[in-house]
């Protein structure tokens, strides 16, 4: 086991489907044409020295390392910046250019520190390493004059010195050890779009600077690790190299974090931790990350974290730590005696969208084999449950078309109630590349999100639509396209029911759809609508992304429909560039959809009616499966406290600060007479918990995620479990104490058990997954190899299907009591409900959630930024601080979820969307008023909450 090294070839690789024959150095090599000297000869084994080259950004050839002769030309020009040609006869190791590369390399050597011994880079400088394969065995111009490696000269202070920048908690920027070859600035540039760096400065005086000479915690940077990454020297270090020293082995496993899906190397030190560093063949991510994955992961080691199970009679009781025995016998035992008293529907379980896919699977089985019931659901019912209901009714299959290389084809980008800046980072960089190559951007959002105005992008449209309106704008879009003869007929013969489309047309092209009638309600300007349709319709491939902003409604279903029907009338489906691509917000939350974790459908979304599915699981299980669907998660609480559900088996979810109207999940809580949390922390829902069973990170367990793109990738182990078991243990052991005579010996046994099940994993093993490095879903017979792009010859349904998308509006409105929207999102640094990342020093950029208010509203009420606010709807308050900007319109006011102390959630409502019963997290009317400190709420809230994390010390033997 040793450091996984990756080839850097020092450009980008070429697209061209025409091939270049040259020779290097006597070696012949063949080429896509537009590829560079440099890559030619890496990939004929041939390294060219260079300091300023890495194929993560494009080539600059400033430092002048990678000189080559060319037979026929003059001069020695770079190989990074030049192309090849057909029989061109390159020289990369002649007399004339070693001695420049030397020349060159002393001039780097005569202004830099030479503390190589104790530099944190030792051992991975690239500086390092070119001065000896150059050659370099002196520097003749001594180390006196102007230099930016000592803080005096001669006694007086040196003003080309900078002190080392430490802002940032992740990294620290040592300006003396800069070579200032550009490609920290040009990562941040061409890889992440933020345009934070800058060279500042000319010829001598030249320095890396980030924003307008600022600290790096102070300017623009997003701290993804992009220039951390690229910096070939010690200049841009991780703070974890410094303290712990250079990692000596490393292992290929995915980020849990967003629905991304980054393909990381944790790179170790024995068994801990000093770096996660992306990993370039990563598909998901191609070699980028954001700070959550790149640093975000010291929640692993935090002190709260709990290792010991504990159990408790009364949720007012301290807790007692007990043995991994007797916490899953007295669970067990409960569990029997509630079915046992209530009836055997009485109990279920919540299946952790944070877990991985055997994990989840495993939960679902314990239900559905141990309990006997099909009271089973998962996180997907918060988030994105209608992108499972509209899309299985319009094309078939409950999940995006696309994969995230399709956006390299994308010529109009339309962005549905999504925020890929914050929640989806790495993906919305890719994103952001192809818009400054020149592809159109719609976006429909509330707010004025990050990409609707950044560095070199800006919107061609943005409609800021009132919340809770989705439905009634795209149905809008549709009609323009409708009316105005823009819809692709020929691809509507061929692929959908002409019948269900000229129904369909008939009703989007119906006056009260129309712009002019849909901008009045929705506060958006007509023209804007008509203009982004016929932009959508006309100006090529086209791709909608969409969110939480579009699912989260009381019709968030029938949006997905409406953007399904979008789609479809402009014959963007089935190609890459094109599709409908809804951005999943957790890690593994499809792969929790995809293993049965609802309470109606059994792995592969098969419903739990159809007999011959559920003889398959009969007959591998050995019991007899309820045939009727169970409880969602709002029914569990609701028959909680009606009295009829008595226990609840949670993994990894916190449903008492995620789930919607805060008080009635608290009271379900209470009501339960068993509450088993399985997860990292005491988190808020442990707060009504019996039960508590320590969980394990992501670098603790082997198996697998599955992104938003349905890519299945492997989650290797990469330390022993700190509590003592994967979680998938701890739920075999579960299952083994209700009596069923499991044994996995390793997670691929239960992969295996899913593939044998589930037709659209057939073809997936640990085994295949190792070859092919990832696979998207169906992966089988008729697929071996994968499926990036769904529905290319036909629909998984047969006929795309169109349907009538109605808008009704929601049954939350503003009045004089409640003036204002309230919507919920996420930010950049935190994630979910900061579990993790609140143990992190990502609290240093949001360390509470704040309310973002208009100008003119805030005006109104009095209020100045930073003012403490009362916060009110229907369902309750809470207070927290203002955010005037003007992000936001007029009438509505919008925050994040990551704080329990804030609780949003106390606030929103239990109106939901009519299919799958997704909470309205996106529509709360609301008042907001000036605030004196924490509401009666909070303070209750504060107090239980402490006394329900209280830990018994065990008594000193006598």
């Amino acid at each position: 086991m040793g450091l996984i090294q990756e080839i850097d070839y020092g450009t980008p690789a070429s697209t061209s489907e025409k091939q270049v024959t040259l020779t290097v150095d006597g070696f012949t090599v063949t080429v896509p044409e537009g590829t560079s000297i440099m890559r030619a000869s890496m990939e004929a084994g041939i390294a060219i020295p260079k300091l300023c080259a890495t194929d993560m950004v494009d080539a600059f050839g400033s430092c002048r390392l990678c000189l080559v002769e060319i037979d026929g030309r003059n001069g020695t020009p770079s190989s990074c910046t030049t192309p090849v040609g057909p029989g061109m006869v390159v020289h990369t190791q002649t007399g004339r250019l070693k001695d420049i590369r030397r020349g060159v390399m002393e001039l780097y050597i005569s202004d830099h520190p030479l503390d190589c011994l104790t530099c944190a880079a030792n051992g991975d400088c690239e500086l390092q390493t070119q001065a000896g394969v150059v050659g370099l065995r002196d520097v003749r111009y001594g180390y006196e004059g102007d230099n930016h490696v000592f803080k005096k000269n001669d006694g007086a202070e040196n003003f080309k010195w900078m002190a080392k920048d430490e802002s940032n908690p992740y990294f620290t920027y040592d300006p003396s050890k800069c070579i200032v070859c550009s490609r920290c600035v040009r990562a941040c540039e061409e890889v992440q779009g933020t345009f934070a760096l800058t060279i500042e400065g000319r010829g001598f005086e030249s320095r890396v600077s980030p924003g307008m000479h600022q600290l790096f915690i102070d300017s623009e940077c997003v701290s993804c690790g992009a220039c951390v990454q690229a910096c070939p020297t010690a200049t841009l270090s991780e703070k974890s190299v410094i303290k712990i020293g250079q990692p000596e082995h490393s292992v290929v496993t995915t980020c849990a974090y967003c629905g991304v899906g980054c393909s990381f190397k944790a790179e170790m030190r024995g068994d801990e931790l000093v770096r996660m560093v992306p990993y370039k063949d990563g598909k998901a991510n191609r070699g980028h990350s954001c700070v959550k994955g790149r640093f975000a992961y010291g929640y692993s080691t935090h002190k709260e974290r709990i290792l010991n199970p504990m159990i408790r009679e009364k949720v007012t009781d301290p807790w007692r730590e007990v043995s991994w025995e007797e916490a899953l016998t007295h669970t067990a035992n409960e569990f029997r005696r509630i079915q046992y008293q209530y009836g055997r529907t009485s109990i279920g379980g919540i299946t952790s969208s944070r877990c991985t896919n055997e994990e989840t699977y495993l939960v679902q089985k314990l239900i559905r084999q141990g309990f006997r019931n099909n009271n089973v659901d998962t996180c997907a019912r918060v988030c994105h449950s209608p992108t499972g209901y509209g899309l299985g009714q319009a094309f078939g299959t409950s999940a995006g078309t696309q994969d995230f290389d399709s956006i390299e084809q994308t010529d109009v980008v339309m962005i549905i109630g999504a925020n890929p800046t914050d929640a989806h980072p790495v993906f919305a960089s890719r994103m952001k590349k192809r818009l400054r190559k020149g592809a159109k951007l719609i976006v429909l959002d509330p707010r004025r999100t990050d990409i609707v105005r950044s560095a070199h992008i800006e919107a061609q449209h943005h409609l800021p639509l009132k919340p809770g309106t989705n439905v009634a704008v795209v149905t809008a879009l549709a009609h323009v396209i409708v009316t105005e003869g823009l819809f692709d007929e020929a691809f509507i013969r061929e692929r959908c029911d002409w019948d269900e489309f000229q129904d369909w047309a008939s009703f989007v092209a119906l006056p009260e759809n129309s712009p002019e009638v849909v901008g009045q309600l929705a506060n958006v300007d007509p023209e804007e609508i008509r203009s982004a349709a016929r932009l959508f319709a006309t100006g090529g491939n086209g791709a909608i992304y969409y969110g939480l902003g579009v699912t989260e409604h009381s019709q968030g279903s029938t949006t997905v429909i409406a953007i399904a029907n979008l789609a479809m009338a402009t014959g963007n489906i089935g190609r890459p560039g094109v599709g409908v691509n809804p951005l999943r917000g957790q890690n593994n939350v499809q792969g929790s959809c995809d293993m049965g974790s609802f309470p109606h459908e059994l792995p592969g979304y098969r419903h739990v009616s159809g007999d011959a599915v559920r003889d398959i699981y009969e007959s591998l299980w050995g019991v007899k499966l309820d045939d009727e669907p169970g409880l969602r998660i709002p029914n569990m609480l609701d028959a909680a406290v009606d009295g009829s559900f008595k226990g609840l088996y949670v993994q990894g979810e916190d449903i008492l600060q995620s789930d919607p109207d805060t008080k009635h999940v608290a009271a379900g809580l209470a009501a339960m007479e068993c509450v088993v949390v399985h997860d990292l922390f005491l988190n808020e829902t442990a707060n009504y918990a019996h039960v508590f069973l320590p969980g394990s990170t992501f670098l603790e367990k082997d198996g697998t995620f599955t992104n938003a793109e349905r890519r299945i990738n492997r989650v290797r182990k990469v330390m022993a479990p700190k509590n003592g078991l994967a979680d998938w243990e701890v739920t075999q052991k579960l299952a083994q104490a209700m009596g069923l005579a499991w044994n996995y010996q390793h997670p691929s046994e239960i992969m295996g058990e899913i593939a044998k099940t589930t037709p659209s994993f057939a073809k997936v093993s640990y085994d295949y997954l190792e070859k092919m490095g990832s696979v998207q879903w169906p992966c089988n017979e008729q697929a071996p190899e994968g499926t990036p792009i769904m529905h290319i010859s036909g629909f998984v349904r047969g006929k795309g299907k169109f349907i009538r998308t109605e808008y009704v509006a929601t049954d939350e409105r503003t009045g004089p009591r409640f003036p204002l929207l309230l919507t919920t999102g996420r930010i950049l640094s935190q994630y979910n409900v900061g579990a993790q990342t609140r143990r992190t020093d990502n609290v240093m950029w949001h360390s509470e959630d704040r309310l973002e208010i208009h100008p003119h509203d805030a005006e109104n009420r009095g209020l100045r930024d930073g003012d403490w606010v009362r916060l009110t709807s229907r369902s309750g308050e809470t207070t927290l601080r203002a955010l005037i900007t003007d992000k936001v319109s007029p009438g509505v006011v919008y925050t994040t979820f990551h704080h329990p102390d804030t609780q949003a959630n106390v606030i929103t409502t239990d109106f939901s969307d009519w299919a799958t019963n997704c909470p309205e997290y996106k529509v709360t009317a609301v008042q907001v008023g000036a605030s004196n400190g924490p509401s009666e709420w909070q303070r209750d809230y504060d107090e239980q909450a402490r006394n329900s994390r209280r830990i018994a010390t065990l008594e000193a033997a006598e």
